[in-house]
């Protein structure tokens, strides 16, 4: 069976993964402030805690860019559940974080909630081609 296409779609969103996950890989290393910690659950994280989340974030992140990329089929459940994350972690901010007060927060939002779920759908419409 011959290797399925990406797509546009598929490879921008392999494309942004794979740059999360370096961001997340660097976490640790606060290059942009103490504001640069891992969030998880809605809690940013300093310390041991965010050198332990965020690498580990990012190598799921970064196998999961690469899922994408070569098109297999475990994308799809990490896909499902990356987005259930995304959604979770962004209402618990919400709720637990600093109270946005500006559009960058929904433009933020909007933006990983799209790529996210939209990542997860277009996977599983076509998880009969991947290999």
């Amino acid at each position: 069976m011959p290797q399925p296409t990406r797509g546009p779609w598929l490879t921008l969103c392999a494309v942004l993964f794979g740059i999360l996950a370096l961001s997340n890989l660097l976490k640790p290393l606060q290059l942009f402030g103490e504001q640069t910690g891992f969030v998880l659950f809605g809690q940013r994280l300093s310390g041991g805690a965010n050198a332990l989340a965020g690498p580990l974030f990012g190598i799921f992140l970064a196998v999961y860019a690469f899922a994408i990329w070569t098109m297999r089929r475990f994308a799809v459940p990490m896909s499902h559940a990356y987005a259930a994350y995304v959604a979770l972690n962004l209402a618990l901010w919400t709720v637990r974080g600093p109270q946005p007060t500006h559009w960058g927060f929904a433009i933020y939002a909007a933006v990983a909630l799209g790529v996210s779920v939209g990542a997860a759908v277009s996977l599983t419409s076509r998880k009969t081609e991947l290999a």
